[in-house]
């Protein structure tokens, strides 16, 4: 059974840092790229960031270039997603996300629960 547990989450200051983290068991961890993605209150879901198979591309959406920092450690099984300088619209439940294939360029099919980020002073 593939699981995906993220956590590290919580309540961060403007201009603050958190990381998050996701195991992965059940499935070749390092078979796969990964992925995060987020969901704002009251917003759909939007695409953080992702990760190649054995960590040698990374991409970011737009807003989150030279702030967050996706990695993976294949020995452990786990996904990370340091972010700092946070601002209050990063605010969101985020959620790991395993790609279908060991490329980024592919569909989800299994996700997390989701760890919430609040950014507030």
């Amino acid at each position: 059974e593939v699981q995906l547990v993220e956590s590290g989450g919580g309540l961060a200051q403007p201009g603050g840092s958190l990381r998050l983290s996701c195991a992965a068991s059940g499935f070749t961890f390092d078979d796969y790229a990964m992925s995060w993605v987020r969901q704002a209150p009251g917003k759909g879901l939007e695409w953080v960031s992702s990760i190649t198979w054995n960590g040698g591309s990374t991409n970011y959406a737009e807003s989150m270039k030279g702030r967050f920092t996706i990695s993976r450690d294949n020995a452990k099984n786990t996904l990370y997603l340091e972010m700092n300088s946070l601002r209050s619209e990063d605010t969101a439940v985020y959620y790991c996300a395993k790609v279908s294939s060991a490329t980024a360029y592919a569909t989800y099919d299994y996700w997390g629960q989701g760890t919430q980020v609040t950014v507030s002073s």
